[in-house]
């Protein structure tokens, strides 16, 4: 018997993109402020310890505040989505009619016939009129809904880990290396956080892995050149 899916061990990538998209945002983030913040302050002169200080700061500071920013921002999409969910149950109860020609014209749109797409739209209705028009009219789905407490666990835990390589790193070498083993352990991290974005999203390697480096490497270039010309923690 064939099976009813051609990859059942293998998911398509779109389910992942909740998640993904916090996670990878989360570690990136983590990396590249954190890392621009203590090679900011050592560039400027202070003591070691308050460089560890301040990567340790910017560490909790940003893991919160991702966390709470996810969480507020998602929460503001899943709350226009359900507005909208509600606006379908309400003309699904006032005027089946009308959301039935709606619905059959956008099948039509997609390219079946207007019989075709009138018999699909009635089949449908019948099934489920609102999950029919969640999906195809409002382009809603279980996959891509919004989901607050997922991004904002993934976004506050994944700019932990990632913050606490160049925070580890300014606390065991000499005050003399911070800034380019910071800078080297970032730019590693940052090459290894595009290739498993890359990977985990089915995207090509080398376009994700040079676009993460090029944008961290130009933020802790600019903080860096900040910290040495005006003598400041940034």
């Amino acid at each position: 018997m064939a099976s009813a899916s051609a990859h059942p061990d293998d998911p398509h990538f779109v389910h992942r993109t909740g998640w993904l998209r916090a996670a990878v945002l989360g570690a990136n983030d983590g990396i590249v402020s954190v890392a621009s913040l203590i090679i900011g302050v050592a560039a400027a002169g202070p003591a070691p310890g308050a460089v560890l200080i301040a990567g340790v700061a910017g560490l909790v500071a940003g893991a919160m505040s991702m966390a709470a920013g996810e969480f507020i921002s998602v929460s503001s999409q899943r709350d226009s989505e359900q507005a909208d969910i509600r606006r379908e149950k309400l003309a699904l109860k006032k005027m089946p009619e009308e959301e039935l020609a709606e619905l059959a014209a956008i099948y039509e749109g997609r390219g079946l016939s207007p019989d075709t797409a009138l018999l699909v739209a009635r089949e449908l209705s019948a099934r489920d009129a609102l999950t029919a028009h969640i999906r195809d009219e409002l382009g809603l789905s279980d996959a891509l809904a919004a989901r607050p407490l997922q991004a904002a666990f993934a976004s506050g835990m994944t700019f932990s880990a990632a913050a606490a390589l160049p925070v580890l790193v300014a606390w065991v070498v000499p005050a003399s290396a911070i800034v380019p083993a910071v800078l080297a352990v970032a730019v590693a991290a940052l090459a290894l956080l595009g290739a498993i974005g890359a990977r985990a999203g089915g995207a090509p390697l080398l376009p994700a892995v040079l676009r993460v480096l090029g944008w961290g490497v130009f933020a802790m270039g600019i903080t860096f050149a900040i910290g040495s010309l005006l003598g400041v923690s940034v």
